[in-house]
């Protein structure tokens, strides 16, 4: 596939990642995102790969399908990597072009801000992985119940969320679709000027909107016809159920924040 994306599928697996609880790698990923943050130098960098790499370990995802839907991000990450080696300052000099120039300081400020953005999308995919939408839906719902008390609509929202993330392999099947009729129909996306180029993204645009229209409009169809009201009187079929698992991967997450304070300059 031309957009190879994990992330917003779902694997059925019996792992040790998949028998957690919604809730618990809700906040572990929430947590993770923040203290992500902490690392600034080679070793907190390398904590936070390793507890990526036991994530993926744990939930016996195969190396290569992670690799194989991390490959249309890699260009966000080199991008990135390329604007902060050419504007960060400081350090030694390593390479001088006219008015760039590329630092110790930049260069390493670069790498480790790749790290950074690979290890967030890896855990986010590794939820989406090892988490049915319906689990999502009931961890997000449960985490953010108290908000019912102002009146916050917290189920349509979650339902909203993990709607969201489900869709989103759907949506980029579609263009690619899209982009093989366009092209066999003579259309040209990769060559010409950057004008003609936006204007050949418009034949894209427009079915790929009328078609999420029509994907919403079926599924909200859908929804009523299986008698869905929302939040009133629903019940839930498989009850969320917190055990030791859950209370070691927190204390996981704590530990590695402590590490990352311990040995960041």
């Amino acid at each position: 596939m031309m957009f190879n994306l994990v992330i917003g599928q779902y694997v059925p697996l019996d792992s040790y990642v998949h028998r957690l609880d919604p809730r618990s790698k809700l906040i572990s990923v929430f947590l993770f995102v923040i203290i992500v943050f902490l690392a600034n130098n080679w070793l907190t960098n390398a904590l936070m790969v390793l507890f990526c790499l036991a994530g993926i370990l744990l939930s016996k995802m195969h190396f290569s399908f992670i690799y194989r839907g991390l490959r249309s991000v890699f260009i966000i990450v080199l991008i990135t990597f390329l604007l902060n080696l050419f504007l960060a300052s400081g350090g030694t000099v390593l390479f001088s072009w006219g008015w760039l120039h590329v630092t110790t300081n930049g260069l390493f400020q670069s790498i480790f801000i790749a790290i950074r953005i690979l290890v967030i999308i890896v855990v986010t995919t590794l939820l989406t992985l090892t988490t049915s939408p319906i689990e999502i839906t009931d961890g997000m719902e449960s985490l953010l119940k108290p908000l019912k008390k102002l009146k916050m609509p917290v189920h349509e929202f979650a339902l909203m969320m993990s709607i969201s993330l489900r869709f989103i392999p759907t949506l980029l099947e579609e263009t690619e679709k899209i982009i093989k009729a366009q092209a066999a129909r003579g259309s040209d996306f990769t060559s010409g000027s950057l004008k003609s180029r936006i204007k050949a993204i418009v034949p894209l645009l427009v079915p790929l909107f009328v078609g999420a229209f029509k994907r919403a409009e079926d599924l909200a169809m859908a929804m009523e016809a299986r008698g869905y009201h929302g939040d009133v009187g629903r019940t839930k079929l498989h009850q969320l159920s917190w055990t030791w698992r859950d209370t070691l991967l927190l204390a996981a997450i704590v530990l590695l924040a402590l590490l990352l304070l311990l040995v960041r300059n």
